[in-house]
């Protein structure tokens, strides 16, 4: 440390980053390896791995959905640390954190190299002019290719146009699981100390305006004992609890607020704390309505910050109040209202979330990212109680000189070799134009251009084509003229026209017609589809029926029926596998795929209809 210049003031000893990098490249791994390494931890400490991803939705799906903020401390410098999430559905929550960083740790896999999300989150910050530090993780493994990787990401910064300054940024070669990272890719691998270095040493300290305290509220959080908390980096002057501060709001309106609490990031927890300066990331309490974007300033008359203008959002989805037989009988929160009251709070914390209300008083539209982004809100909501009926992804478009325009990704698709044809085939499809094929020892690597329609539920089909081997990224590229119909789904459905519980002597009948996705025993109602019909029409069943019994067909005989395993859907191949007339049903304990119109009778008449017009 002799050759590091020593801090004369507070904020040049803060280092305020953000780490980014594609989807499962090692960015939480490689946060909860600084904090270990920097003495966060107590030496009987017992931390759980992926320490930072704190939602239990992140831990099950192993990806961070919510960015989240930390801090080490580092012979003497205060490191604060934004985790951010990898995937793209998720990336405003990356946008909104460049205001509070002044460099980025940008994290490529040492076998895959850069991908879809590592151009997106490196332009981003590549245009907020952040300085960066590579670090090519994950070297140790046997079909690592540091150097290529390292020509690759300079390719990358060559096609984003970096400044010269940007462009010669150093690299880190290290493997974040074992725990160092040296600044050669053949050095001693011991430990994270070139990384702390190289950090102190690069990335510049924040820079500190003159006059009284402002701050851009760029991340909101909540505690138990004070509500609402503003997290933001604090851009001029200082702030201490008891404080009387002004709310700055995006619509114009100044309201007066005091300070009940300031919160220092320490490790995995907060710390309250009486004063924070310049500089620093500081969480303020005290608000009864406070918005990312909304500026924080001691003086009334103070000037509104600009907030970073986010990507918009391309798919959008209906939710509906349950209205089926079953409504009621396993949620708690059921009711218009509150599954309004629970939308508008999502808007509050996920600025990427659009809410609109319709002439139904029951029906609201949800505007999102993707359809992993949505689907991560419904599976947060089942789990807090709620009942809510979602329908299947429709694409935003949009009117561009008088031509109706749709959304078109870039995606990238990585699949082993002896898989490529029923990948490609799934693409062609969808009609995706393969644009680069990079045949390499890990497998091949598929580019593609593909509308955000076609998109739809690929994902999905992947991991069924290359038994999740495959790996998808995506980005979005712009919004091209509408183009030809496309036809994801070819199979019709098994829809039940009975009211009651599936017998096993039904489901016999009725599985040699298609697969089934209910077993014995469960609650069928009329509308409900419970399998899969291979052809392309829907096909009334009657799971409810039982055996008629007579001195010839005795009850014992009926205990040999073999039935497969009902399919089971996860929640996004759920919304992904369902028609435009179809809705899915999502409550705390069950998903059941109905139709919108639940009465045989009715839809057999909107079907004539249909026809004759």
């Amino acid at each position: 440390m002799s050759a590091i210049a020593q801090p004369v003031s507070a904020a040049e000893k803060i280092r305020n980053i953000a780490i980014i990098a594609h989807v499962d490249h090692g960015k939480t791994t490689l946060v909860d390896c600084l904090l270990k390494q920097s003495g966060t931890y107590r030496e009987n400490q017992d931390v759980p791995e992926r320490a930072m991803d704190s939602m239990d939705l992140e831990r099950e799906k192993g990806i961070t959905i919510k960015a989240k903020n930390t801090a080490i401390q580092w012979n003497g410098y205060t490191i604060n640390i934004v985790d951010t999430p990898g995937h793209a559905d998720f990336g405003a929550e990356v946008e909104r954190v460049m205001k509070m960083v002044d460099g980025v740790l940008l994290l490529t896999d040492a076998v895959g190299g850069p991908q879809a999300q590592t151009r997106w989150v490196l332009r981003k910050a590549l245009s907020h002019g952040l300085k960066t530090i590579c670090v090519i993780n994950k070297v140790d493994r046997d079909t690592a290719r540091p150097e290529w990787v390292h020509d690759k990401v300079l390719e990358l910064f060559l096609d984003l146009e970096a400044s010269d300054d940007q462009f010669n940024c150093p690299f880190l070669y290290g493997s974040a699981k074992s725990g160092w990272a040296d600044r050669e890719a053949d050095g001693p691998r011991e430990n994270m100390e070139a990384l702390f270095e190289t950090i102190v040493e690069h990335i510049p300290h924040p820079q500190v305006e003159e006059g009284d305290f402002r701050m851009l509220v760029s991340n909101i959080d909540w505690d138990d004992f004070v509500g609402r908390l503003a997290i933001g980096r604090i851009l001029s002057g200082r702030v201490s609890s008891g404080d009387t501060i002004y709310a700055l709001r995006k619509n114009g309106n100044r309201e007066r607020v005091k300070i009940t609490k300031l919160i220092k990031f320490t490790g995995l927890g907060v710390q309250p704390v009486e004063t924070m300066s310049a500089g620093d990331i500081v969480g303020i309490a005290g608000f009864e309505e406070i918005d990312i974007g909304d500026t924080l300033a001691q003086q009334k008359d103070a000037e509104a910050m600009p907030f970073v203008t986010i990507d918009p959002a391309t798919i959008q989805m209906e939710f509906h109040v349950n209205d089926g037989p079953l409504a009621g009988k396993d949620g708690k929160k059921v009711t218009s209202r509150q599954i309004r009251e629970r939308l508008i709070r999502e808007t509050k914390s996920n600025i990427s979330i659009g809410i609109s209300d319709t002439d139904e008083g029951t029906r609201f539209l949800v505007d999102a990212r993707g359809a992993m982004q949505i689907a991560v809100l419904l599976e947060t909501m089942r789990r807090e109680g709620y009942e809510v009926m979602a329908s299947r992804p429709t694409v935003l478009f949009k009117d561009i000189d008088g031509t109706k325009c749709e959304p078109y990704e870039q995606v990238w698709v990585e699949v082993p070799e002896d898989m490529l044809g029923s990948v490609m085939e799934n693409l062609s499809n969808r009609k995706a134009q393969i644009t680069n094929m990079d045949h390499h020892h890990a497998g091949v690597t598929l580019e593609a251009t593909i509308s955000t329609r076609g998109l739809i539920g690929f994902e999905s089909d992947l991991v069924t084509l290359t038994s999740g081997h495959g790996v998808c990224s995506h980005m979005f590229l712009e919004y091209r003229p509408l183009g030809a119909e496309i036809s994801t789904r070819l199979t019709g459905t098994l829809v039940s026209m009975e009211t009651g519980k599936s017998m096993g002597y039904a489901l016999d009948l009725i599985q040699n017609r298609g697969k089934l996705f209910v077993g014995v025993g469960e609650d069928v109602y009329n509308g409900q589809i419970v399998g899969e019909n291979p052809r392309s029409e829907d096909l009334p069943v009657n799971p409810c029926k039982a055996k008629q019994l007579d001195n010839m067909r005795s009850a014992g005989k009926d205990g040999n029926v073999q039935l497969a395993p009902p399919i089971k859907f996860s929640l996004e191949r759920a919304i992904e596998y369902i028609a435009a007339d179809e809705l899915v049903e999502v409550t705390p304990r069950f998903l059941r795929l109905r139709k919108r119109i639940l009465d045989s009778e009715e839809r057999r008449r909107i079907k004539k209809r249909q026809k004759k017009d």
